[in-house]
């Protein structure tokens, strides 16, 4: 199986191209996208699933989805809307196929059906039992960043071939840097899956990277995906994208009205992170405008050094050597 994918690196798609496709019956979507809803995400308005649909039915997608943690708070916000297809990230740890967690994008399912996988998910932890109740309804779903581990967890690389093998589609992330990307589509060729590119946006960027595929709903148009009839339009982490996010973290961060906004339940899920945010949006600091102004430049002027991006690319790329020699063997 062999991918049809273009790269691009100033956030915007072809149009001409775009529109060409679509006019071919195309329809193109981000199929990873987070909102306020999600528990690491900073509960602005921008990032409401109001103000993000709106956003992506500018930018022309054929299909909308949000797939948040654990919750399908946006969709019953939102409601039926035009192109709009429910969606959930459900995060399962199946302590004997697997040994750390796996996240899956479930697609076009209701309440109930969401219900009946969290259960699997919560009080069996079987991602067989998982997969087969996926597969008896039906369900659109994918196997999200494969190489991407939760922090803390040690990572069993012996189990994702296994795991790939379980599932019709593999994501191609543009969170994760190249190295990783490229074995997770080598994977899917070898296991002849679909691939989609997707943002896992947690801070509002909707449709940097797209999926387009042929499809009058958006089954058809998952079908076609997990066929390998598709194109995507894919971007990696680079120190850049990562500068950028940083300081769009910072934008958010500084400016919260703490007021109207409450952040007691948001987590990124890192201990010293979710500390420094707690700090830097504590009543007592706020009180204190001109020291508040100089941490929000000093926070800045930081970020634009690259240090905290390279950090973070240093700890993406850490595993990578280990990853790269164990999937290579089974690649082969």
């Amino acid at each position: 199986m062999k991918f049809e994918l273009q790269g691009f690196d100033d956030g915007t798609f072809a149009r001409m191209e775009e529109a060409e496709l679509e006019d071919q019956g195309w329809r193109s979507a981000d199929l990873h996208v987070h909102t306020l809803f999600s528990h690491d995400v900073l509960p602005v308005p921008s990032l409401h699933p109001e103000a993000l649909y709106r956003k992506a039915k500018k930018m022309g997608m054929g299909y909308v989805t949000f797939t948040d943690h654990d919750t399908m708070r946006a969709h019953q916000v939102l409601g039926d809307r035009d192109g709009l297809v429910t969606g959930v990230e459900i995060r399962i740890m199946d302590p004997e196929l697997v040994g750390h967690t796996v996240h899956v994008n479930v697609y076009d399912l209701d309440e109930e059906e969401f219900a009946e996988l969290e259960e699997i998910a919560e009080l069996e932890g079987d991602l067989r039992a998982f997969v087969g109740l996926l597969k008896r309804r039906g369900l659109p779903f994918t196997y999200n960043h494969p190489f991407w581990f939760e922090p803390g967890e040690r990572p069993n690389l012996r189990a994702i071939p296994e795991i790939v093998e379980l599932f019709p589609v593999v994501e191609y992330n543009m969170h994760r840097v190249t190295k990783k990307n490229e074995l997770a589509m080598a994977m899917a060729q070898r296991y002849e899956k679909g691939l989609v590119a997707v943002t896992d946006t947690h801070s509002g960027m909707i449709g940097k990277v797209l999926t387009l595929s042929k499809g009058d709903s958006f089954r058809e148009y998952f079908r076609n995906i997990a066929e390998g009839n598709s194109h995507i339009v894919t971007s990696d982490l680079t120190m850049q994208d990562l500068i950028d996010e940083v300081n769009a973290w910072i934008e958010l961060i500084f400016n919260l009205d703490l007021a109207r906004i409450d952040i007691s339940d948001f987590s990124t899920g890192f201990g010293n992170l979710d500390r420094l945010i707690r700090a830097l949006t504590s009543d007592r600091l706020r009180g204190c405008p001109r020291v508040y102004g100089t941490l929000e430049r000093l926070s800045r002027r930081l970020s634009n050094t690259g240090i905290p991006a390279s950090i973070y690319l240093r700890m993406e790329n850490s595993i990578v050597p280990q990853i790269e020699d164990f999937m290579m063997a089974r690649l082969l």
